[in-house]
This record gives C-alpha cells, structure tokens and sequence, in this order.
C-alpha cells in the first residue's frame, strides 16, 4: 500500500489508527495503517515505516481544508498538502 492509497481510503480507516510511511514521504511512499502499540506497529516500524499522520488527525484537516477552496481537490492534491502538514505544522 502507497501514502496515495492510505489517504484514498482515509474515511474507511479506524479512529483510533496511525498512518506510517516510508521517509521521505511522497505519493508513492511505502505506506500502513496501525493502531498505535499493535503488533502491526512494530511490523510497519520494523519495515523503517515512520509515523506520519493519526487517521482522526489526517482526515480531520482535510475535513477543515477542503471547504476553503474554489475547486474540490484531486486525491494526489489532498496528499501532497497532508504531506506538508505532515512535515511542518503536525
């Protein structure tokens, strides 16, 4: 699964999971979903998986951000501005 992937299924994901990535994210980044102190943690850490986003986070911004703009964004749009999120504000 790809970073692109994770946040195309970002409303079907659990609450309470945590989106890890391969650094340095971009679109096509290594990508999976856990619940933070799960087995599946570990395996995607294990992988050199990083932590990016908490889904309740991500899906929460976009949420928030989507609404401020004059067009709906593309997937790939909504990504890349989750990846800047992710590097300087989050």
């Amino acid at each position: 699964m790809t970073l692109l992937d994770c946040i195309q299924r970002i409303d079907a994901l659990p609450d309470d999971s945590t989106i890890y990535a391969k650094h340095p994210w971009m679109l096509s980044s290594e990508a999976k979903c856990a619940v933070e102190g799960s087995q599946d943690e570990s395996l995607a850490k294990a992988a050199g998986l990083r932590y990016f986003l908490e889904v309740s986070i991500a899906r929460e911004f976009l949420q928030d951000w989507r609404p401020s703009l004059k067009d709906p964004p593309t997937l790939e749009i909504c990504c890349e501005r989750l990846i800047e999120y992710a590097i300087h504000d989050a």
